[in-house]
């Protein structure tokens, strides 16, 4: 367990049996699915959740994918992007959602919202109809920390990946416990066949069309932490795709990464977690992912990947908005430079997740990252 750092403040709701699951959004196939990838190891408190999850699969969701896919899917297919998407990465819980927070007030850009990514195959077609229902259920804060929620903020399009039925790392949350850990070649897609890694770059792709198809000619902003080890994937299919990572203190990431998993895994899991072995999964995570892009770097051609720090972001967002805008060359920055001021001046109140570290897992957090500590300047 993690007894080496005590929570002192760290935000969020209070879970209500009513609040939308991540997977209440999937067709009765992408659904079974997901239980095979857990080998159906349900808790027994956690039927309820199932049996809901599973009614909605059939009396809505299937149909209503069914639909869309007939009236719309030619349509969507036939979609041309608005550019090759703009990629926010940088590990879990180092800044990517404020980052896109920031980005997706540009006019200019379009943005996969919670709608989109919990009900991706038929978003388009029930957006008018399930959203204003769903809007009423949905919590007001983010599970962990004090970030606004809602239907119409932004998401990681990982979430509609894996509710669209696609492998990935995020199935570990409804099955925390199992022994293996579910989906791990997919943090980087380098172990997978050609035809794994064509299957997932078609589910994504299809995704951004229909994005697209709502807003046409703006550019797609994404983020998802996962993309940090996906880059040489990603660039087969979007060569001109831009990428904008963010990185923050490894004392910071750590502890609430390791909350994120299991208050996820607590509200959205089958299982009731235990948290084993999500310590050296977390380490081993943040490796493999960082290893990748480390390896990839030097296949980005000019203006196309920029870095930044946390600490940049929250301490001069002006400045530092400034400096993603001119290395990406993603527009005339001072047209939308007041709108960015104006919620900058929001955040001010924000009041951070607060976690306590003893001095031994202060060590062993330094000692298995230690070259992201080199790599980014960060003292022990």
């Amino acid at each position: 367990m993690f007894s080496s750092a005590t929570k002192n403040d760290v935000g969020g709701y209070t879970d209500r049996f009513w609040y939308p699951r991540f997977w209440n959004g999937m067709t009765i196939r992408a659904w079974l699915l997901l239980l095979k990838s857990g080998r159906f190891q349900i808790a027994p408190i956690r039927w309820g959740m199932v049996l809901i999850v599973t009614g909605m699969a059939v009396l809505f969701n299937s149909p209503c994918a069914a639909i869309q896919k007939i009236f719309y899917g030619k349509r969507i297919r036939q979609t041309k992007l608005a550019g090759d998407p703009i990629f926010i990465i940088g590990h879990w819980r180092s800044g990517t959602t404020l980052l896109h927070e920031y980005l997706i007030h540009d006019p200019r850009f379009t943005f996969a919202d919670t709608y989109a990514c919990f009900v991706p195959e038929h978003f388009i077609l029930s957006r008018y109809i399930l959203r204003p229902i769903a809007a009423l259920l949905m919590p007001k804060k983010r599970p962990v920390d004090n970030m606004a929620a809602g239907l119409d903020r932004p998401q990681e399009d990982e979430f509609a990946l894996t509710s669209m039925g696609l492998p990935s790392p995020y199935r570990n949350i409804i099955f925390p416990n199992n022994p293996t850990i579910i989906d791990t070649e997919y943090l980087t897609l380098h172990d997978l066949s050609e035809e794994q890694r064509c299957e997932w770059l078609e589910g994504l792709d299809l995704f951004l069309k229909s994005l697209t198809y709502l807003s046409p000619n703006k550019r797609i902003v994404l983020k998802s932490p996962p993309h940090t080890g996906r880059i040489r994937t990603i660039l087969k299919q979007y060569p001109d795709a831009k990428f904008i990572h963010i990185h923050r203190h490894p004392y910071s990431i750590f502890p609430s990464t390791y909350n994120l998993w299991m208050r996820l895994a607590r509200d959205e899991g089958a299982q009731r977690p235990k948290g084993r072995g999500l310590e050296d999964y977390i380490f081993d995570t943040l490796n493999t992912m960082y290893e990748s892009l480390d390896a990839d770097l030097k296949l980005f051609h000019p203006n196309q990947f920029c870095e930044i720090a946390y600490e940049e972001l929250t301490g001069n967002p002006t400045a530092t908005l400034e400096k993603i805008y001119q290395c990406l060359q993603l527009g005339e920055f001072e047209t939308v430079q007041p709108v960015l001021e104006q919620f900058a001046a929001t955040q001010k109140s924000y009041q951070k997740n607060k976690f306590n570290l003893s001095t031994e897992m202060k060590e062993q957090i330094a000692n298995r990252w230690q070259h992201y500590f080199e790599r980014y300047g960060y003292e022990k």
